[in-house]
């Protein structure tokens, strides 16, 4: 009994030693997460002004005294926390690397607020330090100023930061960019975000987007899976290319009004998307299970398709920051890279569902076990998504509110005649029921 005692008293030790110690770090993470940068453009110049938490700076090795960091002898860690900022953060002209000409820093209390605008940061980097201030371990921050020099404002400028890669997304550098004789523009980056253009050219915007459209329709699993139900019951390239086409123009109806704003921006909205966006997923992989009708279905594709473009939307978002001023080459540019990506997928996924019901899954059987495994996933997407959206505050009714929801009721309608136009003029509408058409391919 004796020694199980004293087991036991050693792991509940341990357990305490390591539950205190992942405290300390976490404690440690919870600590400002944000890098506040400025980048102007003048000529001759570029200033990149910047604060820094000092929990970063592990291997400037701040001299300390007790919990406190001796700010009156910390002139060479300043010096090799310049040097950390530096190599971190690298600024580009016309993909060149920029180097420094001049630096200068000083460390700052974490009450202080001289980082609101351009004009007061500078001036504070450029104030010394009050002898015998006080600043506890890892609670405030290093200030900086570094110059380069450039050889034409009116070049394009990037910027990268490697600054915290192992914390990842969780570590952002908020810039402000500020180009000559234009309004300031503000991003939101982190180590993982690559190298990024500040003020891109038009054609460099357009290749960004459209690279962000190919990306965000091929890791989109919900897309991808409404993609599989719309395509898994047909048969021929007339049927898949008219309800692909309806999927595109409805998406990217509503892509662009909500690029526009024309959006609802409630709290509330984007949960219901999500959760609109799961259960068409099961919408459709039941009605393959049911039956298919190709005029119900090019109508449900499109409206389902503009529940898709407010998803689409968000992505586009999240990104319109790196636009730089040619926001609307920046918009179609992504909407073309989605369509670019929804073909790459289809010229995978037609290919791969052809053998599969070929050798694996024939006839209307596969089609409905597919159908079934679909489903399946779409039903507890929808009910975790469903949980988030009833924990949501409901929207307040406003007159402004219904001006939106009338004017996307009319271009709902005005897109829903286009199609029964385009279905009518193409011939789309007089084709057979899918079930029908699959039992004699299987036949045949």
């Amino acid at each position: 009994m004796k020694v199980r005692g004293l087991r036991l008293v050693v792991w509940s030790a341990a357990i305490g030693i390591v539950a205190w110690t992942q405290s300390i770090s976490a404690h440690e993470f919870k600590l400002d997460a944000v890098i506040n940068a400025f980048v102007k453009i003048e000529p001759g110049e570029a200033q990149l002004v910047v604060r820094v938490p000092l929990y970063l700076f592990k291997s400037a090795r701040f001299p300390v005294s007790n919990i406190e960091i001796d700010a009156d002898k910390s002139g060479p860690a300043i010096e090799r926390a310049l040097a950390a900022i530096e190599q971190d953060i690298t600024l580009t002209e016309n993909g060149r690397p920029l180097t420094a000409a001049s630096a200068s820093g000083r460390l700052s209390l974490p009450s202080d607020r001289s980082f609101e605008t351009y004009e007061q940061a500078t001036g504070h980097v450029a104030e010394p330090l009050e002898r015998g201030t006080q600043i506890v371990i890892d609670q405030g921050y290093v200030d900086a100023r570094v110059s380069y020099p450039i050889t034409s404002p009116s070049s394009v400028f990037a910027i990268r930061t490697t600054a915290g890669r192992e914390l990842g997304d969780y570590l952002k550098v908020a810039l402000r960019f500020m180009p000559p004789g234009e309004d300031s523009r503000a991003m939101l980056i982190t180590s993982t975000s690559g190298t990024i253009a500040l003020n891109p050219t038009w054609i460099g915007a357009a290749a960004t987007f459209v690279g962000l459209g190919i990306e965000h329709i091929l890791t989109g699993f919900d897309h991808l899976l409404f993609l599989l139900c719309l395509v898994i019951p047909l048969r021929g390239w007339r049927q898949i290319l008219s309800v692909i086409t309806v999927f595109t123009i409805a998406h990217s109806f509503t892509l662009l009004g909500t690029a526009f704003h024309l959006a609802p921006s409630g709290v509330w909205f984007p949960p219901f998307v999500e959760t609109m966006i799961a259960a068409s997923i099961v919408y459709m992989a039941l009605e393959n299970i049911m039956g298919v009708k190709l005029e119900r279905r090019v109508l449900i594709t499109g409206l389902f398709g503009l529940v898709h473009g407010f998803g689409f939307s968000y992505g586009l978002q999240e990104n319109f920051q790196f636009a730089g001023t040619h926001l609307i080459a920046s918009l179609f540019a992504f909407n073309a890279g989605i369509e670019l990506g929804q073909i790459l997928v289809l010229a995978v996924m037609l290919p791969a569902l052809a053998l599969v019901r070929r050798y694996v899954l024939p006839g209307r059987v596969g089609m409905i076990i597919l159908s079934a495994i679909v489903a399946d996933t779409g039903w507890h997407w929808m009910l975790d998504r469903a949980e988030v959206l009833l924990r949501a505050p409901l929207p307040h009714p406003t007159i402004a509110g219904f001006a939106v929801l009338a004017l996307w009721i009319a271009g709902i309608l005005l897109a829903a005649g286009g199609i029964a136009i385009l279905a009518k003029r193409t011939g789309f509408a007089t084709w057979r029921d899918v079930p029908a058409a699959a039992e004699q391919g299987s036949a045949d």
